[in-house]
């Protein structure tokens, strides 16, 4: 099979077994199936081997995380497209045609991604990806579609093809010769962030990153790590100081980039403040271990090599815009201006 869709599974039996089905059926003749399991306990495997016998299955002896697990799970495998889906994910029927039409006939583009809706209101866009993601001045991640924790509806607003900074690791389609080229994840963020690291050196490397809105999935979200978990917070904070730190000097070069680490890094401590003052002091605590354990493993990095090519365009779209205060001032209105920033850019 051209595709491999791969699902990497940690103690998700049931949304296996509810989701299965359908993403089965969708991808018949076109790809194949692959579950690889991190070391669960919730007796998966079993289900799957008694269940869907047909899924070919890749047993991991450890949860490696989202990085170590595709990883090692990706290795075994030599289709032309990989496909990184959830086990929360609910596919539409034809959802899988128009990414993989979009990578044969755009051989610029290193991966692409579908809209992602609500699983739970399918007219709404989802948490995690929505139609595609960029970043603010100072790294913050956000979407169109979706702004720090407000999501917006789907109108068809977003319904043209379009190149961006990030596409959603809870379905990402790459070619896997560039998975290969790049070395896959950075194993030193375990999960969270680590796509918009990948999309990133792609870019810096010289190829697009697309958002494909005719392919729709529906994602449950938060089947691993709820939205309010500390340890979630920490891997949040970390990371992301791990990708500037990855990316951003080869973006906009090494003075500059060391200057917007540093505020960024105040940024943060501002953060904790307010959640110490809000009485959340295990989320000023998850701030303070995320940046405890970015200085332990920041030497260990692979930083992209200095470029300025065309492609990094997606990347400084969003150069100038501060995403929080603007969030906090526009209000309901944020994805109005947002609209109108990126087509006044």
């Amino acid at each position: 099979m051209r595709t491999a869709v791969v699902i990497l599974n940690w103690n998700t039996r049931e949304y296996l077994r509810k989701f299965l089905p359908a993403l089965l059926k969708s991808v018949a003749g076109m790809g194949e199936v692959v579950v690889a399991d991190s070391a669960s306990t919730d007796g998966s495997m079993e289900m799957l081997a008694a269940e869907f016998p047909s899924v070919r299955r890749i047993p991991l002896d450890a949860n490696y995380g989202f990085t170590g697990g595709y990883n090692r799970a990706l290795a075994q495998l030599d289709s032309e497209y990989f496909i990184l889906i959830n086990s929360d994910i609910e596919v539409t029927e034809g959802w899988l045609a128009p990414l993989v039409e979009w990578m044969d006939s755009h051989p610029d583009c290193g991966a692409c991604g579908p809209k992602l809706l609500s699983y739970y209101d399918h007219r709404s866009f989802e948490y995690a990806g929505a139609a595609g993601g960029f970043l603010d001045r100072y790294g913050y991640p956000f979407c169109r579609g979706r702004v720090l924790k407000r999501v917006c509806e789907d109108r068809g607003q977003y319904d043209n093809p379009c190149n961006v900074a990030w596409v959603s690791g809870a379905c990402l389609m790459t070619r896997s010769s560039l998975w290969k080229e790049m070395g896959g994840l950075d194993d030193r963020f375990f999960a969270h962030q680590e796509e918009i690291d990948y999309c990133w050196r792609l870019q810096l490397a010289g190829f697009d990153v697309s958002v494909v809105p005719q392919s729709v999935v529906y994602h449950l979200g938060g089947g691993t790590l709820p939205q309010d978990s500390p340890w979630k917070l920490e891997l949040n904070y970390r990371n992301n100081l791990l990708l500037l730190e990855n990316n951003l000097a080869a973006t906009i070069g090494s003075g500059p980039a060391r200057r917007r680490i540093a505020f960024r890094k105040l940024l943060d401590f501002g953060s904790a403040l307010v959640y110490l003052l809000t009485l959340k002091p295990s989320y000023a605590a998850a701030v303070f271990k995320g940046h405890a354990g970015y200085r332990k493993l920041r030497s260990q990095g692979r930083k992209s090599p200095v470029t300025r090519d065309k492609r990094t365009a997606a990347l400084t779209a969003y150069d100038r815009f501060l995403l929080i205060p603007t969030a906090a001032l526009k209000g309901k209105g944020i994805f109005d201006y947002l609209d109108h920033y990126e087509n006044s850019n």
